[in-house]
């Protein structure tokens, strides 16, 4: 059977459609109707000679034909992009669309104010930021870099290390002045937290090769970090919070740190980003700015951690 260009652009509509997940989702993508996203797999599947989706009228899901078509359908288009980002990577200047996405605090704290200094850098790369704390399906969205507490372990994406983030316990003055200060793990059990629900349910402490886990429980707990800052800050607990965030709250007399003898788990930061994508200049441009900004946050943060410790 002869392949012709219309199978090509077919068979590229096929693969957007399994990444994304249906017609809908695919043709809003790659910007086509989804009546001739339809067209595409129907007429592919008469050419083909056999059915490659089985639809209802909620969900789509790969026959076997189907999915092993598809890996073919992917590569070609992985190659396309791998073509275009090759010559993308030729010029001279960098130029081009990144859509990122990441937490709301990070955000706003570390991350826009990088964007910031990278887009006076580089002002033809264009930069569509989308700020949330829900984990985004990153090939559906279409994201380029997706900024991260732990990378995921999505079929297919891909990686990078960005960050490492120290953290400290916290509560207000009032709060410590109305419940007191522990002193040791085992004084938090009484205490009351606010929670942060997109980390564990338990704290780890360590010190003089000790370890203890302490029980997160309390009356208020949300999704959001600024809003987990803004609690403690009104009295309401003891929680966890990365040193960035931490450090001014305290010098303002906000906030101040607890059992600051022992040690918490850090938090690593990464750069998720879709298969294929470090080809992309402007994402590996992105990427490692990224990682020489964090390496001045983490040296400030390193600098005000004895400040805490006392």
């Amino acid at each position: 059977m002869n392949l012709y260009f219309e199978q090509l652009k077919s068979m590229v509509v096929f693969a957007q459609v399994i990444e994304q997940g249906n017609l809908t989702a695919a043709a809003k993508h790659i910007g086509l109707s989804r009546a001739v996203v339809s067209y595409h797999i129907k007429k592919l599947e008469s050419e083909l000679g056999v059915k490659l989706l089985n639809r209802t009228t909620r969900s789509i899901s790969l026959t076997e034909a189907g999915a092993e078509y598809y890996q073919s359908c992917r590569i070609i288009a992985d190659r396309a992009t791998t073509a275009n980002q090759q010559i993308e990577n030729l010029k001279n200047e960098p130029e081009g669309l990144l859509k990122i996405t990441c937490p709301v605090n990070v955000g706003l704290q570390m991350v826009v104010p990088a964007l910031n200094n990278f887009r006076d850098l580089y002002p033809k790369i264009d930069l569509d930021v989308m700020l949330t704390d829900e984990v985004v399906n990153i090939i559906q969205e279409g994201i380029d870099l997706a900024i991260r507490g732990a990378p995921l372990p999505d079929s297919g994406l891909q990686a990078s290390k960005l960050s490492t983030l120290q953290t400290c316990l916290c509560g207000s003055p009032d709060y410590f002045n109305k419940r007191g200060r522990p002193k040791v793990p085992a004084d938090l059990q009484p205490h009351q937290w606010v929670v942060y629900k997109m980390t564990a349910g338990t704290i780890e402490l360590s010190k003089d090769n000790l370890s203890y886990s302490v029980a997160v429980k309390g009356g208020i707990s949300t999704n959001n970090a600024a809003a987990r800052t803004a609690f403690l800050e009104g009295g309401h607990g003891i929680g966890r919070v990365p040193v960035y965030d931490a450090w001014p709250k305290i010098q303002a007399g906000k906030l101040e740190s607890v059992l600051d003898d022992y040690q918490l788990k850090d938090i690593n930061i990464y750069g998720v980003f879709p298969p294929g994508s470090a080809a992309s200049k402007k994402l590996r441009l992105l990427l490692d700015y990224l990682k020489e900004y964090f390496i001045k946050i983490e040296q400030q943060t390193k600098n005000a951690v004895p400040s805490i410790r006392g």
